[in-house]
């Protein structure tokens, strides 16, 4: 029996009820001249947690693993991947589709900042377009061969997350978190939607965890008591990771130097995810 919110339209919903009139297929056919072992999406329930910041570090991560690795940059209306890499200039049109910017360290990076002439232009398209958009980086953009795209997800659970689960073949999803109590609620969102769209939650990254003081090595929990293990735990995560507050990640990011900085709890987390 149908829910009662039901529209009836059953291109906006991922639900498979049995109300439901015909089988749509969503995905998208990959560019004909690439190959993506793995598609991992990095997801928040809300914006300002870092899950741009957790894209790049874990793309830098894979990277330094020796795997081929791409970023593809959902997030339309706030890209910031370019920035982090020190990327900039726009992309060219080969034989084979658009050719994504390879950044110093071999990441391959499309991001809607490649397209626009000044990147501080705002992008004022309805949610259908973008959801577009970001299909169209994976249908026409020459990815080549990858064992790994992370795909920097906008924060909700709206038009842009349903088309990526829907369109690509996410092999599961890494949610973004931070300290704060009330971020338990906005993760259990993402946690749904994942299980709702049939994609495994590959794990759990609390950024902003904690803070330790240069001068006497003491932790300090800023924003609050962390809730990664307990999120873990209700929500049956295996892979959890705790990033502190410091202000170096911060310079070396807006340095565009993301490639130089080296989280050691990544390295070993990064392994859990892509094996």
């Amino acid at each position: 029996m149908a829910e009662e919110s039901c529209t009836h339209d059953c291109s906006s919903c991922g639900k498979n009820c049995a109300d439901r009139k015909e089988k749509f297929d969503f995905s998208a056919k990959l560019n004909a001249a690439s190959s993506v072992k793995k598609v991992i999406a990095v997801a928040s329930g809300k914006g300002g947690v870092g899950k741009s910041f957790v894209t790049t570090m874990l793309a830098a991560s894979a990277a330094r693993k020796g795997l081929k690795v791409g970023i593809l940059d959902a997030d339309i209306t706030g890209p910031s991947i370019p920035k982090a890499f020190g990327l900039s200039g726009g992309t060219i049109q080969s034989e084979h589709g658009i050719e994504p910017v390879v950044s110093n360290g071999g990441i391959r990076i499309m991001s809607l900042n490649m397209l626009v002439e000044d990147p501080t232009d705002p992008v004022v398209w309805r949610g259908p377009v973008i959801a577009g958009a970001v299909k169209q980086f994976w249908t026409d953009v020459h990815w080549g061969d990858l064992d790994v795209m992370f795909v920097d997800m906008p924060p909700g659970t709206g038009d842009v997350p349903l088309t990526v689960f829907q369109s690509l073949p996410v092999d599961g999803v890494v949610i973004v978190s931070s300290p704060q109590k009330l971020v338990e609620m906005i993760v259990g969102k993402s946690v749904k939607m994942a299980k709702m769209m049939d994609k495994k939650v590959l794990g759990l990254v609390e950024n902003m965890s904690y803070f330790t003081c240069p001068k006497c090595s003491e932790k300090h929990e800023i924003f609050g008591e962390s809730q990664a293990e307990s999120l873990a735990k209700r929500f049956e995560i295996d892979n959890v990771v705790r990033l502190p507050i410091n202000p170096d990640f911060a310079r070396t990011i807006d340095a565009g130097a993301a490639e130089n900085l080296v989280i050691p709890d990544f390295e070993s987390f990064i392994s859990k995810i892509t094996d």
